[in-house]
């Protein structure tokens, strides 16, 4: 499903907006040190959404930022945050954290994992599925049965959210109940697709993610190397109509269907890469949709 007929034209708003928020060059060709640094930090815009509690602490080495409710949870959500494998924090992405728990109505598990390339593939990767079989193994701890675990990242964090997916998967669990991939990077730098060339590729990420490792053909880094996706927890893939990533995306979601998995894939027609992200008027519907499906989920309701 798409909002609008042509998704690859840029909504008006999302124009205006960017006319008056140029992109510095850095955001396609790499971030410099100074600026490297500032994106990793733990700060984030005044919470517009309250929470019963928000806390940090350390899951096996691995620092998380931990959302709960005052009233039952409907499970836990563990999130990855964007930023090329490189930047973010669970500090910048607050707002997105926030607005994931409330929309599911479920706990959310934020995950501080470390980051290129300091720390190149597998190392982000590794703490992800850490972190994501202890929450498996803690679900009592919100009043949760431990079958209601829901995976989700966008943009790297929609790479490492199905990466880990499929490393349970192949070591035969904890078995997980959906994952929700936002314009996720699924793809390598060797394939040309058509989003790719109209709104542009960063294959500068993958030299610093793989640490100057070749990563193509590992499926736990590039999904769409696996063999087979079959076996995989039902999938919401979210695309954004005017992203380089929106294609990747997208075959992916074909690819996760031609295995035999459940997929629930939506395109918001004309908005940018991180555009749920940034708040932009489209994020609200795309969480409401989010919400809808990982509640279904969790539920145990067909999509």
């Amino acid at each position: 499903m798409t909002t609008q007929d042509d998704e690859g034209v840029l909504d008006p708003w999302v124009v205006a907006w960017q006319e008056e928020n140029p992109l510095p060059d850095w955001m396609t060709e790499g971030f410099p040190p100074d600026i490297r640094e500032m994106a990793r930090g733990d700060f984030g815009g005044t919470p517009a959404l309250p929470m019963a509690e928000v806390h940090d602490e350390e899951v096996d080495g691995v620092g998380v930022r931990i959302y709960a409710h005052a009233v039952p949870h409907t499970g836990v959500v563990v999130y990855f945050h964007g930023g090329a494998f490189i930047v973010g924090s669970v500090g910048i992405m607050d707002n997105v954290a926030r607005e994931l728990a409330h929309a599911t109505g479920a706990a959310v598990v934020s995950v501080g994992y470390r980051l290129a390339p300091e720390h190149p593939y597998p190392a982000g990767l590794d703490d992800c599925e850490a972190v994501s079989r202890w929450v498996a193994a803690h679900t009592s701890r919100f009043d949760v049965p431990a079958s209601r675990v829901v995976l989700c990242g966008e943009s790297a964090g929609g790479n490492l959210a199905t990466a880990v997916a499929l490393r349970l998967r192949d070591a035969a669990g904890p078995t997980v109940a959906g994952q929700v991939l936002i314009y996720p990077v699924t793809d390598g730098p060797a394939v040309t697709y058509p989003s790719r060339e109209q709104f542009g590729r960063a294959d500068w990420v993958w030299d610093e993610y793989g640490g100057g490792v070749d990563l193509g053909g590992d499926p736990y880094a590039i999904p769409m190397h696996a063999t087979s996706l079959a076996g995989l927890p039902p999938a919401l893939v979210v695309l954004a109509g005017c992203d380089g990533l929106r294609d990747e995306g997208r075959a992916y979601a074909a690819k996760l269907r031609a295995d035999g998995v459940d997929v629930d894939e939506v395109c918001f027609g004309g908005q940018p890469h991180g555009f749920i992200n940034f708040g932009f008027p489209a994020a609200a519907p795309a969480f409401e949709h989010i919400g809808r499906w990982v509640r279904a989920t969790l539920a145990g309701a067909p999509h």
